[in-house]
């Protein structure tokens, strides 16, 4: 029994040679490297905070009542959603602007990477900040009854500012998504 052929790889032949100021500037990609281990390092505190959070609900989960264990529950999932926010950027960015990760046929490559570029980045990254955003706004809401009370965190103008803030991160996201749809016909006229 003969081994099957190998399959020619994208990267068969003799490689181009590029100049020394052409490989500076494609070489610079790796700059970016110590900002993704600074992003890997804050979503390390994000753990230690959603521990810490955690804990406090479980400590004082007979002594809060619903509204504050709900509170804090939101706190949690806002906190899984910057997580969450930090590995599309880690992942997504270091795959899409510095180097290849070579994840294809691993158990636990993320779905959404196969097929990542810079502007699905952007429309992922614009929705889960919208994401973000809801989940502070909700618990904005849940508060909003102590409006006009001295145990009131907000205000009736903070509270406003909020839901204009969320809106304009709908609008940005609408905004973006629309523009790549544009693009993307546009790509597709031209190539046809």
């Amino acid at each position: 029994m003969t081994p099957e052929p190998k399959a020619p790889s994208a990267h068969a032949g003799p490689r181009p040679k590029i100049g020394p100021f052409a490989q500076l500037i494609f070489g610079s990609r790796w700059l970016q490297v110590p900002l993704y281990v600074g992003l890997i390092v804050a979503q390390g505190v994000y753990v230690l905070l959603f521990l810490k959070e955690l804990w406090h609900l479980v400590a004082h989960s007979f002594d809060a009542s619903e509204q504050q264990i709900m509170l804090v529950v939101l706190g949690l999932i806002d906190v899984v959603m910057i997580s969450n926010l930090l590995v599309m950027v880690i992942v997504g960015g270091y795959e899409t602007f510095v180097s290849r990760l070579n994840l294809n046929g691993h158990p636990d490559e993320p779905e959404w990477l196969s097929h990542v570029n810079a502007s699905v980045l952007k429309i992922k990254l614009a929705m889960a900040i919208i994401g973000i955003s809801s989940i502070s706004l909700l618990r904005t809401f849940i508060e909003a009854g102590n409006l006009g009370t001295t145990r009131s965190n907000f205000t009736e103008s903070g509270v406003m500012w909020q839901v204009l803030i969320h809106l304009t991160f709908i609008i940005s996201a609408i905004g973006i998504a629309w523009v790549d749809r544009i693009s993307e016909s546009g790509h597709r006229k031209g190539h046809a």
